[in-house]
């Protein structure tokens, strides 16, 4: 059993945290790509047929809860640290040492808000808060897809219009980056975009456009690099922008262009799928509609409105089942709500297992999760009450199971074997995890009892 308590009790001091993963975890085999002083662990039964995976070891539960799911499953597994306190005494250098592990990754979010040491002792906020724009940069990251019930979000990153200033308005040549206050990357958008429509043209569900190029000048360029991407192929556009962004920018998109692969649109000429071209507004409504008539669909946006589209999906179906709620009692209905809409098919809960997949220019994808709320319920586990007298339930680790479980099937596609053990550890999490859920680490001695580690 590996001492959890100790390991929060360290971090919440402000302790060594590096010394206990040491004494926990070997010296790993392999290093991040031109990162060769880089601290990597290694773990779990290497002695298999499983592609491992790598781990950040970020903060409060996100740390505790991968530290105790890969404990309870044995997989093989590679870690790097990440919490706030070692990403400030090396000025990110972490992230870049995550962001190039050649293996699929899982990343915990960082706590963005955290004090810690500076170098002459005083408290400070630490250093790029949350780290994860200059984890993105380091890692060649160019979106990342969120599916949630029948939508699928693909977010282009870092992608951030809007700019209207045409007078100062172009492309940089060299490096692809379309100019604005925050410097979108064409070269990742024109990736996003293609990836979006191998997306359509793979599921056959309906894809949607979430850009504004009417006015905003990035989004200009966005647009007319998918009108590009689809000329030649045998897809369907049924709505379609009021002009051709590409004959309207065609200097400066033949500029991206002329960065990409000579071979970037091999084989496209066969994709095919329906196509709808709306503004970035428009898909704020029709979310709504598409999830309450579980059309399935694929939305492509830039990073400022899918952070806007991914978070109104992650938390519209709270008050969806509310004013459902509200129709029951005026009719008085003894249905329960809860139970109509898991009848009715809808699988969105509230957001929090909103699973996310970061892919990478160069290399495997990095699976990532928000933890809202951990570390506030990380100081009442330290305090010795984790309900608060009975008012608040315990730490829930079930999405670090998930998302490990994406992460390994993802690192290991065809392993039908391993697919359905990790299937068996979840029902066996799920079995202990009732509605009467354990402390953290009661739960975690349960788990340990009952999942025999993989062998």
């Amino acid at each position: 059993m590996i001492d959890l308590i100790k390991i929060a009790e360290t971090e919440a001091a402000g302790g060594n945290l590096q010394e206990i993963f040491d004494g926990i975890y070997e010296k790993a085999d392999i290093k991040p790509n031109g990162y060769p002083d880089a601290i990597v662990w290694k773990g779990g039964n290497h002695n298999s047929d499983v592609n491992p995976i790598a781990h950040s070891l970020t903060d409060a539960f996100a740390l505790l809860g991968t530290v105790s799911a890969i404990d309870i499953l044995g997989l093989p597994f590679y870690a790097l640290p990440m919490w706030s306190q070692i990403r400030h005494d090396l000025k990110l250098e972490p992230l870049s040492w995550f962001g190039n592990m050649p293996i699929t990754s899982v990343k915990w979010s960082t706590a963005g808000d955290a004090y810690v040491r500076d170098t002459d002792g005083s408290k400070v906020v630490v250093m790029g808060k949350s780290g994860n724009a200059p984890l993105r940069t380091q890692a060649g990251v160019y979106c990342n897809v969120r599916p949630y019930g029948p939508i699928t979000v693909v977010r282009c990153m870092p992608c951030l219009p809007y700019s209207q200033d045409k007078k100062v308005f172009n492309v940089d040549e060299k490096t692809g980056i379309i100019h604005s206050e925050m410097n979108t990357p064409g070269i990742q958008m024109a990736h996003a975009a293609r990836l979006f429509l191998k997306m359509v043209n793979d599921t056959k569900k309906l894809g949607r456009v979430a850009f504004k190029p009417t006015q905003a000048m990035e989004d200009g360029i966005n647009a007319g690099l998918l009108t590009w991407l689809l000329e030649g192929t045998k897809f369907n556009v049924g709505r379609k922008w009021a002009v051709n962004a590409y004959d309207e920018h065609k200097e400066n998109i033949d500029k991206i262009i002329a960065l990409l692969p000579k071979d970037f649109k091999a084989g496209m000429d066969e994709w095919s799928g329906q196509i709808e071209q709306h503004i970035a507004d428009t898909n704020y409504g029709l979310l709504l509609w598409d999830l309450i008539n579980h059309q399935d669909c694929i939305v492509l946006a830039t990073d400022l409105d899918g952070d806007r589209l991914t978070d109104l999906l992650a938390d519209v179906s709270d008050p969806l089942r509310y004013f459902g709620s509200k129709i029951l009692k005026k009719v008085n209905s003894t249905a329960h709500m809860d139970y109509l809409w898991n009848e009715m098919g809808y699988t969105t809960g509230n957001g929090r297992d909103m699973t996310s997949v970061m892919h990478r220019m160069d290399g495997p994808p990095i699976h990532e999760q928000t933890l809202g709320s951990a570390d506030a319920m990380l100081l009442r586990l330290l305090d010795g009450d984790e309900t608060v007298g009975g008012t608040k339930k315990p730490y829930d680790p079930r999405i670090h199971f998930v998302l490990i479980r994406d992460a390994y099937l993802d690192a290991n596609p065809g392993n039908d074997k391993l697919k359905g053990w990790l299937n068996d550890a979840l029902n066996k999490f799920d079995n202990i995890y009732t509605a009467d859920r354990p402390g953290f680490i009661d739960g975690y001695k349960k788990l340990k009892d009952v999942i025999t580690p993989w062998a």
